[in-house]
């Protein structure tokens, strides 16, 4: 049985959050996109003791780097994110199959690159397994060529035109050659060792790429895998270390789930404490309730229906919060979204539920007073009403046969049927009536008759002062 303040989501959480990081350490060890994930855990841990101490200036600065860092990081490391997303990919195998490779051709080629070591002669090649070396090996010249040795010595032979660079392996072919590898950056890398060996190394440190490289100033046979150089002192043991890491069938792929699991246990463990260090913090004020008052909001209201009362406007709702990163209430915009696409007209009483809010995660709804709002619908229906134009005072001398009138002379109004029925007219903005003259016009807007009726003419009218007879 699970202790009452632990739920089976938490248990998923950390196992989850431990994996994820445990392979990002697997992949990112002894390379500096390490170092630098190392420095970014300790930042997160003083940003995450400073929220608990509440030291805002501190965590308010860390917080507002984070975003300036995560960029930086995405542009200088964006070959290692890229690659690290193609481990992720559940289906690479499906889109990359993996094929068989032809291990009758490896006693060929490890007789002749030991040939060109006692030669002196350099030579570079890269046997790829699963993952992509697209945008990794670059300005490389297609061959797409079996494997012999004459082939191999034509391209690494002094003076022939693809020397100078490495050959990439795959399903027993030479696919490029003439390529351009990354460098490695590992400082402890020992001075002697060529830019050959620190090429083999870069691209062994990004991929599970295995490379064979023959160095000659020394007349060494070497094979560089996950960053780490192992020299080899004939055919016969590069010849068992090609079969070992590339056959299909060997005793990496053959480990059991037991094997897997308990494989590296101490960064493992330490991981998981890790993960379970911050679980705890991170949780530690759960169940902090705040009491907050916000607005109702009514939405999905029919084109058929119109709003005449709703009460009450506003409600109190208690929140509580699971989690220290969540943001207190005062700093977020929540209100009820109260959905009317099922209210007829009428009288109804509309239950407020947890899902009419939007929180963040970590907060959930815990109370809400009062927990229902009463609204009042109507028929929404449409009327032509004359337009009445308000003037103060009385027309200048001269215009006593004259009226003043607006064009057009009706406009429609919508709303509830009550409203509706109580509008005779609709009247324009007040105009002195003094200053008009005959032959001008005058723009004035017209003024809703009330809060729940709209004019469907929202243009200004045309006032202008006519003569009676004209007008008849």
């Amino acid at each position: 049985m699970l202790p009452s303040f632990i739920r089976i989501q938490d248990l998923a959480d950390i196992l989850i959050m431990t994996f994820l990081l445990y392979q990002l350490y697997s992949w990112f060890r002894e390379t500096r996109a390490m170092q630098v994930l190392l420095g970014l855990g300790v930042v997160t841990l003083i940003y995450f003791a400073t929220r608990y101490f509440d030291l805002y200036m501190t965590s308010w600065i860390l917080q507002e780097l984070s975003t300036v860092l995560i960029i930086l990081i995405i542009v200088v490391f964006q070959a290692e994110i890229r690659q690290a997303l193609y481990r992720f990919s559940l289906l690479r195998n499906f889109f990359d199959p993996r094929e068989k490779e032809l291990h009758s051709h490896f006693q060929e080629i490890a007789e002749t690159l030991f040939i060109f070591a006692e030669k002196r002669t350099g030579a570079i090649l890269v046997f790829k397994r699963n993952e992509s070396l697209t945008d990794l090996m670059l300005n490389g010249v297609r061959l797409d060529c079996e494997i012999s040795p004459q082939i191999l010595e034509a391209i690494f032979n002094d003076g022939a035109p693809l020397h100078d660079g490495a050959a990439l392996v795959w399903d027993g072919r030479i696919e490029l050659a003439s390529c351009h590898l990354p460098l490695s950056t590992n400082p402890d890398i020992p001075q002697y060792l060529g830019t050959r060996h620190r090429a083999a190394l870069g691209l062994t440190e990004r991929t599970d790429a295995i490379v064979v490289v023959v160095s000659e100033e020394r007349g060494e046979v070497s094979l560089a895998e996950e960053g780490k150089l192992l020299k080899l002192e004939d055919p016969s043991e590069l010849v068992a270390a090609l079969e070992q890491r590339i056959n299909p069938g060997s005793e990496k792929s053959r480990l059991t789930l037991s094997q897997k699991l308990f494989s590296n246990l101490l960064p493992k463990t330490a991981l998981l404490l890790i993960v379970i260090a911050f679980w705890a913090l991170i949780t530690t004020r759960q169940g902090q309730i705040t009491t907050v008052t916000v607005p109702v909001r009514l939405l999905g209201i029919s084109d058929e229906l119109a709003l005449v009362k709703s009460s009450p406007e506003e409600v109190d709702v208690q929140l509580k919060s699971l989690s220290i990163l969540t943001p207190t209430p005062a700093k977020l915009d929540i209100s009820a979204n109260v959905d009317l696409s099922g209210v007829h007209e009428g009288q109804t009483l509309v239950r407020i539920k947890s899902a009419d809010f939007s929180l963040p995660s970590g907060m959930v709804v815990s109370s809400v007073t009062p927990s229902s709002i009463k609204v009042v619908m109507e028929r929404k229906v449409r009327k032509s009403v004359p337009v009445k134009v308000v003037l103060r005072g009385v027309l200048a001398a001269g215009l006593s046969g004259y009226d003043v009138v607006s064009d057009p002379s009706v406009v429609e109004v919508e709303g509830p049927s009550s409203q509706i029925s109580r509008v005779e007219s609709v009247a324009t903005e007040v105009m002195d009536a003094g200053r008009l003259a005959k032959g001008k016009e005058y723009h004035k807007s017209l003024l809703p008759p009330s809060k729940m009726v709209t004019l469907l003419y929202d243009e200004p009218v045309v006032i202008r002062v006519i003569s009676r007879r004209k007008k008849h």
